[in-house]
């Protein structure tokens, strides 16, 4: 589905051009990369720019660490929907027997996997899931709601060799708790930005229905249900062509959903609803390159602009 005034995207500068600039460095572990001063020169520009466009709405901000306590996953489905996807932290629990074991192993090239044991700790796959047990705590969300700005390093297990699919990356979110009609107006509001934002940066984008990567049989129907209510959508552009757009936004309508999972109420004991958008920010910066070069200095002038000078 696509909305009025989007355009078709395209890309000018290839990937391989991005990792021979060292903009983006590879390591070891595919879908992992080192970050050169030039991408986190842009990526912070665009954390700016999205400060700007959010910070009149007066949110509360929040920036959550790399690691989250697994019993979030477990309350919020997510192994349920998204096993493929979780990351769980494991660490090694055993004595000196184990340990010698262990050293042994690792002389011997063998698999270590058994030495280590899941530990409470898990790696966020959104930067909001850690908010919904905090709004919980602080008990019933005043009559005019609450809105958040939050931010974490993500994980996703989705080993690959394209910087589009990194592993670990950082989201971004603006996320709306309360009445059912104050979070989809905030979501609205939101399309309308995603699409100011695009055409500030330069970039050429279209908004799509979408549904989240459900896993099995099971996951199929639910993301079936996912696109015919119209609970998610995302901004797609051009990274590595513009026929395969790459989503760089998601606007995300939860209804009760989370406030169901943590109880989270309103002034008058109803269940909030909630709502969120997100920005992938290495995507984000991984379209303005594609889109304007590797050479900073080159880009149009308005999109400079729009990034340094405000």
């Amino acid at each position: 589905m696509e909305f009025e005034g989007t355009v078709r995207p395209r890309a000018r500068t290839g990937l391989h051009e991005v990792l021979a600039a060292g903009i983006l460095t590879a390591s070891n572990a595919p879908g992992v990369y080192a970050l050169g001063p030039v991408f986190e020169r842009v990526v912070g520009a665009c954390a700016n720019l999205l400060t700007r466009f959010g910070t009149g709405d007066k949110p509360e901000l929040l920036r959550f660490p790399p690691v989250m306590d697994q019993e979030i996953l477990v309350k919020n489905g997510y192994f349920v929907g998204f096993p493929h996807l979780a990351g769980c932290i494991h660490s090694f629990v055993g004595d000196e027997e184990d340990h010698q074991r262990l050293i042994e192993k690792i002389y011997c090239d063998e698999p270590i996997g058994d030495e280590f044991k899941s530990t409470s700790c898990v790696m966020p796959p959104a930067a909001c899931y850690p908010l919904y047990p905090v709004v919980a705590a602080r008990g019933a969300v005043a009559e005019a709601g609450a809105l958040f700005d939050v931010e974490s390093y993500c994980f996703r297990r989705e080993p690959s060799d394209d910087p589009t699919r990194m592993q670990t990356f950082r989201m971004r979110e603006y996320v709306r708790i309360g009445q059912a009609s104050e979070v989809t107006s905030f979501r609205d509001q939101w399309l309308q930005r995603g699409r100011t934002i695009v055409a500030t940066l330069g970039l050429a984008g279209e908004i799509a229905a979408a549904n989240d990567p459900f896993f099995g049989s099971r996951g199929n129907a639910l993301g079936a249900n996912q696109l015919a209510r119209g609970l998610k959508y995302e901004m797609l552009v051009a990274i590595k062509s513009a026929d395969k757009p790459t989503a760089c936004m998601s606007f995300n309508y939860h209804e009760t959903h989370f406030a169901g999972i943590w109880d989270i109420r309103l002034s008058d004991g109803a269940l909030a609803h909630t709502a969120c958008v997100g920005f992938g920010m290495e995507r984000l910066a991984l379209a303005l390159f594609a889109t304007h070069g590797v050479d900073v200095s080159q880009w149009p002038r308005e999109v400079r602009e729009a990034l340094w000078t405000a």
